[in-house]
């Protein structure tokens, strides 16, 4: 609990417009586009790496720093980035993030060397945290009622879900079709149409001021800590988990994250006021979140290698296998999940995505080194309607007591469990499942064979994952009806 303290100075009251109906659904419109940019170049820089390599000249360890570049900038300044939206108006965070990220994925397209690309990647990490950070944040106090709460959210969560599965078909196409480089070129046009119409329709909303929560000491601990985390565990597959390199810099990383924690506890104007993880339900619903994308990992990124090296596909088609798993996740989080979540309440809906996901990733555990698409894979990605059930249940939960001037931070808060749990993902399951391919190959099994070996055990671990996430779910989270956030204070312009 925080210690008492001074109350900071007065500020001046937020003045938000009341906004008509359109504008409420252009405003989700534009959060929703600006998300869809940032997810889909995740996905697709992934399909486009052998190409990038062979035109630049990248060195196999230095190729992984085009995503490890991006994912350290982005999921270390996603708190600090959700907090100032807060304290310096959540529409200027998100405008000038979307502008960030542009710019930089023109430098991105026209990189050169390595050296160049790496450093472009860096800073559209950045603009994707400023943008992402306070995105969620607008959106739950742009819709106060419910049902239609639970409908934006669904929106929200449907381009996170199905992102990744459209980013990688068109990664696939447009690097067959022309070059790596269009896959940053196709943001410009995105980047800029979301600008133009996100000025006019987001509402402005002045923040609560520096003086509510501008710690500079928090902010640095902060951000070091997060940075030099996620940095550990995205090298972890090169040195190891019991290496003196991961062990002495993640105990480092823990120091940081510890200095920051005690100090937000004493601060007068925290950058984290703490009270934001007392709440049972937010606390809950991101530890399930950090569990079920270190589990969802195995999925948007083995099933796809399982398909290029074990079944021989090619990017496109590899992109278009795994379709109908967006499809169906479009189908059921913008078409049932806002009236499942209303009828029978978000955890409830929660539990049963968690079920069908263990579902995928146990078939998953099953899959043959020659597997046919329509009997072994079909079902696999129909069961992945579990995310369209599971992401918009969680989100709400995760946002649900955010009051309005903790918005931006819940927001950012959220989507930094989410980056976390990626990096773990990534370090704990391709690490399983790369070891595990050594110990297949060197008892003499065919490297298909060996390859589908390490992929089954690190679908096994990921179904563990979400068998844990599921009893966290079902211990931790309150029965829970979503409430009206309560909307900062407007004046009487209309937009």
């Amino acid at each position: 609990m925080s210690a008492p303290s001074a109350r900071p100075a007065p500020v001046a009251p937020s003045t938000t417009p009341v906004l008509t109906t359109r504008s409420r659904h252009l405003a989700l419109g534009v959060i929703a586009t600006g998300m869809l940019m940032i997810i889909l170049d995740g996905s697709i820089v992934t399909v486009a790496m052998p190409a990038i390599q062979n035109d630049l000249g990248f060195t196999p360890a230095g190729l992984s720093w085009v995503v490890n570049a991006y994912l350290i900038a982005f999921g270390s300044l996603l708190l600090l980035a959700g907090r100032l939206g807060d304290l310096l108006g959540r529409k200027r965070m998100f405008l000038a993030g979307t502008a960030v990220f542009t710019v930089a994925s023109l430098l991105a397209g026209l990189a050169t060397t390595p050296a160049l690309l790496i450093a472009a990647r860096f800073v559209q990490g950045i603009g994707g945290a400023m943008a992402s950070a306070v995105g969620l944040g607008i959106l739950v106090t742009l819709f106060t009622e419910p049902r239609e709460r639970a409908r934006a959210i669904a929106v929200f969560s449907f381009t996170g879900a199905a992102g990744a599965s459209i980013g990688q078909v068109l990664g696939g196409v447009l690097t067959d079709a022309l070059s790596w480089h269009w896959i940053f070129f196709i943001n410009l046009p995105i980047g800029l149409a979301a600008l133009a119409v996100a000025v006019p329709v987001l509402p402005a909303d002045r923040g609560l001021g520096l003086r509510a929560g501008a710690d500079v000491i928090g902010a640095i601990l902060v951000t070091a800590g997060l940075m030099l985390a996620i940095y550990t565990v995205v090298k972890v597959e090169e040195y190891s988990w019991t290496s003196a390199h991961t062990l002495g810099l993640g105990a480092a990383a823990a120091v940081l994250l510890g200095a920051f924690i005690a100090r937000q506890a004493g601060a007068g104007t925290p950058l984290l006021p703490l009270r934001i993880l007392r709440s049972r339900t937010v606390a809950g619903a991101n530890l399930v979140q950090l569990l079920m994308v270190a589990a969802l990992f195995s999925f948007q990124i083995l099933v796809a290698l399982y398909l290029q090296k074990v079944l021989g596909y090619g990017s496109a088609r590899t992109g278009l296998a795994m379709l109908p798993a967006a499809a169906v996740i479009g189908v059921v989080s913008l078409g049932v999940s806002a009236r499942l979540n209303a009828r029978f309440g978000e955890r409830r809906v929660l539990l049963a995505g968690l079920v069908l996901l263990v579902g995928v990733l146990g078939l998953l555990a099953r899959v043959p080194v020659h597997a046919h698409y329509l009997t072994d894979l079909l079902p696999v990605m129909l069961l992945a309607a579990g995310f369209g059930l599971a992401l918009p249940a969680l989100t709400s939960l995760g946002m649900s007591d955010a009051k309005a001037d903790d918005a931006g931070l819940a927001s950012g808060l959220f989507n930094t469990t989410q980056q976390i749990g990626m990096a773990v993902g990534i370090a704990l399951l391709s690490t399983l499942a790369a070891s595990r391919t050594d110990e297949l190959l060197a008892h003499g099994q065919s490297r298909a064979a060996a390859l589908t070996g390490g992929y089954h055990l690190a679908f096994m671990v990921g179904a563990g994952f979400l068998v844990v996430a599921f009893v966290v779910a079902l211990g931790v989270l309150r029965p829970h009806r979503p409430k009206p956030v309560a909307a900062p204070e407007r004046n009487a312009a209309t937009v």
